[in-house]
């Protein structure tokens, strides 16, 4: 990963879905640039080996707080186990990445109840909980990045539930910018696919129907993404310097959705 400074040197970074993929590639880059960063997640053991990567590649701490963002409850819990953490009455949230999301690939004939309130609990509430969570913190120069999906913005085959799901995350970002004005920023990042556990079940679940050279195939640039490059974009949208941008949609897509 290439040093870049972000201008985040001392902000407080908080990641949901931040122990895999994009989020922990989004960690590594605002520890890298000086932040204080806290990872939220399901899984403690993922979280501990998340720790341990962040700072063998960075050389600095994060911090690991378990949640389940579709609970509202925990939502709030880990936001005030932060708080208390960073200890301060006057603490701020300078950053909020919502990046924990679910994918599967469905036909709208096979969806079932619990197939719908599966995807759109971490896709759509688990990100509104948080961020309603996080909003008394969320002040002056405040910014929150959400991450949907090149689906988002031009539909795909067979997913036409996760299409709605990432489609809600993109008018969302776009109503909180509303209303949110003029003292916190948000922006939301519509990445294609990207190298990370995610696309890994994706394929597995495939069973041989399609292959990563079949994906690749599919764009423009003969390729997908390294999850460093989302976040780069991730850490640049935040970044103070980005300040005249909000309710932005921007594709990191390698021109899927250029034609």
């Amino acid at each position: 990963m290439n040093k870049m400074n972000y201008g985040c040197e001392g902000l407080c970074v908080v990641i949901s879905g931040g122990t895999s993929g994009i989020g922990l590639a989004a960690a590594q880059r605002f520890l890298a640039d000086g932040a204080r960063v806290y990872i939220l997640g399901r899984s403690a053991e993922r979280g501990a080996h998340a720790l341990c990567y962040l700072e063998e590649q960075t050389g600095q701490q994060a911090v690991y707080i378990s949640c389940d963002v579709t609970k509202q409850a925990e939502c709030k819990s880990a936001v005030a186990k932060i708080a208390e953490q960073e200890g301060r009455p006057d603490w701020q949230l300078d950053i909020l990445v919502n990046s924990a999301g679910f994918y599967r690939e469905q036909r709208l004939e096979q969806l079932t109840e619990a197939d719908f309130d599966a995807m759109m609990n971490v896709n759509v509430k688990g990100m509104m909980f948080l961020t309603q969570a996080a909003l008394p913190y969320l002040r002056s120069k405040s910014s929150v990045v959400n991450i949907a999906s090149d689906a988002a913005v031009s539909g795909n085959y067979g997913c036409a539930l996760y299409c709605a799901t990432k489609g809600a995350v993109v008018a969302f970002t776009r109503a909180l910018a509303l209303d949110l004005a003029p003292s916190v920023r948000v922006n939301c990042v519509c990445p294609a696919d990207v190298d990370t556990p995610l696309l890994a079940r994706q394929l597995a679940d495939a069973n041989g129907g399609y292959t990563l050279a079949d994906v690749a195939a599919a764009y423009p640039l003969q390729r997908i993404a390294a999850a460093g490059e989302i976040a780069h974009v991730i850490c640049s949208l935040a970044a103070p310097a980005n300040s005249f941008m909000t309710g932005s949609v921007v594709t990191v897509d390698g021109g899927l959705t250029a034609g």
